[in-house]
């Protein structure tokens, strides 16, 4: 039996060798499918423009291919990259993104959700608008409020042309005056959330409250809310 398993044991040591050769390229070979979430970069946005509509963050991507290929792909070796070099304002759409993935050519994407995007440029644009302060409550009995000063009166803000054109104001935190008996003076936040527009430099005022007696008030017509 010895003798049996020793006789030409270099030949079938060499017949194992090629059986697991053999079998590593089958499996190698083996056609797998894999899913990636893929960034999705956008470069060279032009100069004074910038992107005012939802693009997606991540691309979720299918690729099929040869298993010992795709065992080396690794995630952070795979990107997608949107080119907005020289394109005017308005809605572009990019399709068969697939063509952008910087994969080996031996792989081939079988899914990608989603399978286009539209990007939106727009022209970044400036506006001046004035403040409103919001005042709540009510002073102390026998007092009012008088006077209200704001300062900067008015502030800028900057972003998507579209969007500022809807903007003919912004308000203030609300400041309370109850129970209030005395004139005082705050810096307060400007409130303005806008979705392509922010406020450029400016993010609070000084608001100087007046508050006086109503003996004092007499004759004088009530302040209303608003910009002063």
């Amino acid at each position: 039996m010895v003798m049996q398993l020793t006789h030409n044991w270099l030949l079938k040591l060499l017949s194992l060798v090629f059986a697991v050769i053999l079998w590593s390229f089958v499996m190698g070979e083996q056609k797998v499918e894999q899913g990636y979430s893929v960034p999705l970069q956008l470069k060279n946005v032009p100069a004074g423009m910038m992107v005012a509509n939802e693009v997606p963050s991540l691309v979720e991507v299918r690729i099929s291919g040869p298993r010992t290929v795709l065992m080396n792909l690794r995630p952070n070796d795979i990107s997608l990259t949107v080119d907005l070099e020289d394109l005017q304002p308005g809605l572009t759409s990019f399709r068969r993104l697939e063509e952008r993935l910087n994969i080996p050519s031996a792989l081939k994407v079988t899914r990608l959700s989603p399978s286009f995007v539209d990007v939106k440029l727009e022209r970044i644009k400036e506006k001046e608008i004035p403040v409103r302060n919001e005042i709540v409550g009510t002073p102390e009995p026998g007092f009012r409020v008088g006077e209200v000063r704001i300062n900067p009166p008015r502030v800028t803000i900057s972003g998507a042309e579209s969007e500022l054109k809807d903007v003919s104001e912004v308000g203030t935190e609300e400041i309370s005056v109850d129970g209030v008996r005395e004139s005082f003076t705050l810096m307060v936040p400007i409130v303005y959330r806008g979705k392509y527009a922010a406020l450029k430099d400016q993010k609070t005022v000084e608001i100087l409250v007046a508050i006086e007696p109503l003996s004092e008030s007499r004759g004088k017509a009530e302040p209303k809310k608003g910009i002063r």
